[in-house]
């Protein structure tokens, strides 16, 4: 990347047309993915409703080109190198309320070049994650028959488990931050919602596994983890279709992301048929 950017003549300004931000959305929909399953749960693009504010830029026309989610994560939805710039230097002049920045590497790239003086330094840059998907999961795979959706009394055995990824996967506790609670409920929603799976064993979870959002091109899988003692012994592996194939029952395809060094999980997540649909960037704070 260049280390001058060239100042964009365009400018950022808070979205109110719900139905241009579905469309710009619904051009990237596994990338989107966050954005697009809230569009469909609210009928606003409010940000009192919304949880965050959407920005957009308009080309000369008027026509909707690009646009972020700024909330608890930053979202660069859509776009150019002039769009993000533009975006960056208008959510440059206030603080910094996010603990992410999410979306494809170009984009954070660029946005996080802008951005890094007034907000950095980060707490870590995750450069490349690829960004896999399936329509189907590969068939003849030998799966786990422990694995099962947790039920709403399990959610203090599952809490733990499911911290213990957010800290080995995110560097810091969920609960060493003012969105403690938010997390706990956060877990809660995911196991009424039947979306949170794992394998439990005299009370313990063993594996886990979410189904973090659904939209109407995708299920993205989050929160993949083992317990730290019993990993190398095939656990995920026979467990991770499971997941898989109940989030194929709720949308077309199924995907998630990965940090490229991961390659071990890579290895895994090809072998069960998913492969590369774009790369992602993530800048930690």
């Amino acid at each position: 990347m260049s280390s001058t950017l060239r100042r964009p003549a365009l400018r950022a300004e808070v979205l109110h047309d719900r139905a241009e931000l579905v469309a710009l959305v619904d051009a990237d929909p596994l990338v989107n993915v966050v954005v697009s399953a809230r569009l469909r749960a609210l009928a606003t693009i409010d940000g009192r409703r919304f949880g965050g504010t959407l920005l957009g830029v308009r080309d000369r026309d008027g026509r909707l080109r690009a646009a972020a989610f700024s909330g608890g994560n930053l979202l660069p939805i859509g776009g150019g190198p002039d769009d993000w710039v533009a975006l960056a230097e208008h959510l440059a002049r206030t603080p910094r309320d996010c603990t992410s920045i999410v979306g494809r590497a170009a984009a954070v790239g660029v946005m996080w070049q802008v951005l890094a003086p007034v907000w950095g330094p980060a707490r870590a840059v995750r450069a490349q994650q690829p960004l896999l998907m399936s329509e189907q999961v590969a068939t003849g795979w030998r799966t786990d028959p422990r694995v099962r959706a947790i039920q709403p009394d399990e959610l203090e055995g599952y809490l733990p488990a499911a911290a213990a990824m957010f800290t080995e996967e995110l560097g810091v506790s969920p609960y060493l931050s003012s969105g403690a609670g938010d997390y706990r409920r956060r877990t809660a929603g995911l196991i009424k919602a039947r979306r949170a799976f794992g394998i439990v064993e005299n009370g313990e979870v063993i594996f886990k596994a979410d189904l973090g959002v659904v939209s109407p091109h995708t299920c993205q899988v989050q929160g993949v983890w083992v317990r730290p003692d019993l990993r190398g012994r095939g656990i995920g592996t026979a467990a991770l279709p499971v997941v898989l194939r109940h989030g194929l029952t709720l949308a077309p395809t199924v995907s998630l992301y990965v940090n490229d060094f991961n390659t071990a999980a890579r290895r895994v997540y090809a072998r069960l048929g998913l492969r590369e649909a774009a790369v992602l960037s993530t800048v930690l704070f």
